[in-house]
């Protein structure tokens, strides 16, 4: 997976810049960004202050919240929560196999665990607020989580496990995404 360099001028309108929350403390809904997250959510501000973003919206789950708000801060943006953006739920208890059933699930986007979302109701609901938010006139920040942003870049398993946090894609109208290097 190769990376595209920041560009250095605005977006084209009704661009999407899909952000996977930095590092968090845990997986929970109100898991902290750790310090190590905080300096990454601190380092998108110069990466991407200047795309011409319009709009920010986040899952409302505390780390992606987080990692949005010193952009937001930043550019003098309110963040909008969706919760259509929160981290899909392989299962609702912990499971000791569940890189395994992660895997299959990614082979088998219908399968959902018992009390679990199957890959492609999480895509849904995620493609479903990406179309509510994405602003035709300017450049929509989206933040979300690993699982649900692989599924709605059309990732495979390996490639989901290969995410950074934070991670950076850009999807202009019609084209193929393209993962930014924020360190070139």
């Amino acid at each position: 997976m190769t990376a595209a360099p920041v560009p250095a001028s605005p977006l084209p309108p009704g661009t999407l810049v899909l952000v996977r929350h930095a590092r968090a403390t845990g997986q929970e809904p109100g898991a902290a960004l750790t310090p190590e997250g905080e300096a990454g959510a601190a380092a998108l501000v110069p990466a991407l202050r200047g795309l011409g973003a319009t709009r920010i919206v986040s899952s409302p789950w505390r780390r992606a919240a987080d990692t949005a708000a010193p952009l937001a801060a930043a550019l003098g943006l309110p963040v909008t929560p969706d919760e259509r953006l929160t981290e899909r739920v392989l299962s609702p208890g912990p499971r000791a196999d569940w890189p395994e059933r992660l895997r299959d699930s990614f082979a088998d986007d219908t399968l959902a665990l018992p009390g679990g979302e199957s890959g492609a109701a999480a895509r849904g609901r995620g493609q479903a607020a990406l179309d509510a938010h994405r602003d035709p006139a300017g450049v929509t920040v989206v933040v979300t989580h690993g699982n649900l942003l692989a599924l709605l870049l059309g990732l495979d398993f390996d490639e989901w496990k290969a995410l950074r946090n934070p991670d950076v894609w850009v999807c202009h109208p019609g084209s193929a995404p393209t993962r930014l290097d924020l360190l070139a």
